[in-house]
This record gives C-alpha cells, structure tokens and sequence, in this order.
C-alpha cells in the first residue's frame, strides 16, 4: 500500500475483512468487528438471532482493548458468548 493510501485512508481496513468468521452459538449468531483504534484494537462483535420471526441485533462493544487483531477477534466472540450465557434472549429487550 502506497504512503498516500495510508495517509488518507485507502485501501482496505484490515479489521473489517477479518470480520466475516460467523459463529453459531446457541441459536445466536456472533460476528466478531474489532474495531481498530491506533494501534490497538476494541473488543467488539455483533450478535443476531431470530425472535418472534423478526431478525433481531445486539451490537456489543467493550472498553477493553488488544495488541493484535487475533487476540481481539478471539476475545469479542469469547465476551459475546459470555453475554448469551448471561442475559440470552433478553438482551434485546
């Protein structure tokens, strides 16, 4: 990627194309979105499932923070299975 590119953001995000591994877990689906902050990245994922025949979302984003974009994609779908363990379908409330 060329100095300008990176300046004046071309070229494609690298936390949004690791984005795109979907879990299922327990009748939810978890897509980790570390969000790239600097030179750390935000924990963060998006959890769906179906309620009522109605496509129903939960975007979960956390303070906490990682060196690496592995270490982040592997600990937003560990906190979203965390929350389904704890709140399920409430979480939509």
């Amino acid at each position: 990627m060329s100095l300008w590119s990176r300046l004046f953001g071309g070229g494609k995000d690298e936390a949004a194309s690791s984005s795109a591994a979907v879990e299922e877990y327990k009748g939810f689906r978890i897509t980790p979105t570390p969000i790239r902050e600097g030179g750390v990245y935000r924990i963060s994922a998006r959890i769906e499932k179906e309620v009522d025949g109605q496509a129903r979302t939960h975007e979960l984003i956390r303070a906490d923070t990682t060196a690496s974009l592995d270490e982040a994609t592997t600990a937003s779908s560990g906190k979203a299975r965390q929350i389904i363990d704890e709140q399920g379908e409430r979480l939509f409330s």
